[in-house]
């Protein structure tokens, strides 16, 4: 049987965007479909337009939606560019979604390098054919001081320093060329008893958004989807670390033209955390344009 990344705060979410039937709707991260099957059910005479840069689940998430409904278009690129990538099939938009996790598949895939729980190389890329660097090219060629800042700033990791340094040391004897090398350099910094989540959750996290432009992409993002939203329009963003959910925080609170739907950030409910453990940091806004 075919397994599918379990969206998260899924009935939360399509409650909070109001779906009409004839609503133009954007999943800017698309993956593997999970929220859009929902919202293609809910608009038969709209449209859906999911963004998506990850090459390798596109035809994935398209097989998925034609089992519902085929009003729907798949547009390969950046969700940073939403202004200029939905303009082919339409002006404006009333709702937009953003689930800004890392899906099942990427991270059940090993040849991806996301998980340290499954041992392969250390790529981390969520575009191949777009991404500079590899996890394996920073791990194994850059400076311990920039190992360190992107450790400490990325991961907010606070053995940030003792990271760095370790991971140099371990390099100068063999290179670190996989995800289970890396977890246990990490692991051996940590004291122990120490820690509630594996020590290197904090710094793949680090290395995933580096290697990927995360902030930068969602940035651009929270600055152009606005532009595009139609009045009365909403845009909900899913968050799963404090760097991402402060930016989104940010950009709603200070955007003249967005309002809070929900003055308090919503949660996944225990019933769904002890189905789902990623959905476990999971954080929920929503906005709608007034302007």
């Amino acid at each position: 049987m075919e397994i599918h990344h379990i969206p998260v705060l899924l009935n939360e979410t399509i409650e909070l965007l109001n779906l009409k039937e004839n609503s133009i709707v954007v999943d800017a991260t698309l993956g593997e479909g999970g929220h859009s099957v929902e919202i293609l059910k809910r608009i038969p005479k709209g449209l859906l337009i999911g963004i998506d840069m990850d090459y390798e689940t596109i035809e994935r998430a398209r097989q998925r939606l034609l089992q519902v409904r085929d009003n729907f278009v798949i547009v390969p690129g950046n969700f940073k560019e939403i202004n200029s990538l939905i303009l082919p099939f339409a002006k404006s938009v009333t709702h937009i979604l953003a689930d800004l996790g890392v899906s099942s598949l990427q991270l059940e895939d090993e040849s991806r390098g996301f998980s340290f729980m499954k041992e392969g190389p250390l790529d981390m890329r969520m575009c191949r054919p777009c991404t500079r660097y590899t996890a394996y090219d920073i791990i194994n060629n850059f400076e311990e001081s920039e190992l360190r800042d992107i450790i400490l700033y990325y991961g907010e990791d606070p053995f940030a320093s003792k990271i760095a340094k370790r991971i140099t040391e371990e390099r100068k004897k063999h290179p670190i060329e996989t995800t289970t090398q890396l977890a246990e350099i990490v692991k051996s910094v940590y004291p122990k008893g120490y820690y509630r989540i594996h020590p290197a959750t904090r710094t793949f996290q680090a290395l995933r958004i580096y290697i990927n432009r995360e902030l930068d992409n969602l940035k651009g993002f929270l600055e152009n989807a606005p532009t595009v939203l139609e009045s009365m329009g909403r845009i909900a963003i899913i968050t799963y670390h404090s760097l991402e959910d402060r930016l989104v925080k940010q950009s709603f609170k200070n955007n003249p033209t967005l309002k809070l739907v929900n003055k308090h950030v919503i949660k996944p409910k225990e019933e769904e955390i002890a189905t789902n453990r990623r959905a476990r940091s999971a954080k929920l806004r929503v906005a709608e344009k007034v302007g």
